[in-house]
């Protein structure tokens, strides 16, 4: 399989657009919110948070959401998109939500984590299934096999 197949070959599950909907609408939501209100959601979160470069890494984390929530929604590259959000659960989960234990239970941190852990496995799903039969991955997928 070459690296095109590979990075376009999905499932041919039609289930799974129902979990594109939810990853890449959250993922889109949030990124937009990061510049609409970006003294909570964006530069002003991570600053307070202790991220360096808060403007810089707000627009930039803003940015990848929308772009490849969009990506995810459409189920193109479903899977190279997913690497990216789960990468930015990653962070988050680490960054925000383990800190919290330092202060809170671990019933009040796992609250707080809900949709992260959501965004998280549902990133993961993708990867590892694609974006199933109604994507534009599938669309190119069948291209390919002509």
């Amino acid at each position: 399989m070459d690296i095109k197949s590979l990075l376009f070959y999905t499932s041919s599950s039609r289930s799974i657009s129902i979990i594109r909907l939810m990853v890449g609408t959250v993922f889109l939501s949030e990124g937009i919110q990061k510049f609409l209100f970006p003294a909570i959601r964006g530069a002003g979160r991570f600053a307070k948070i202790g991220l360096p470069n808060p403007d810089l890494l707000g627009n930039f984390v803003g940015t990848c959401e929308i772009i490849f929530g969009l990506m995810i929604l459409i189920g193109l590259l479903t899977r190279l998109s997913s690497l990216v959000t789960f990468t930015i659960m990653c962070v988050a989960i680490i960054t925000t939500k383990i800190p919290m234990l330092a202060s809170h239970d671990i019933w009040y941190m796992l609250h707080q984590a809900r949709t992260d852990w959501a965004m998280l496995l549902g990133s993961l799903f993708l990867i590892i299934n694609g974006g199933g039969s109604i994507s534009l991955d599938r669309l190119i997928q069948q291209n390919i096999a002509k």
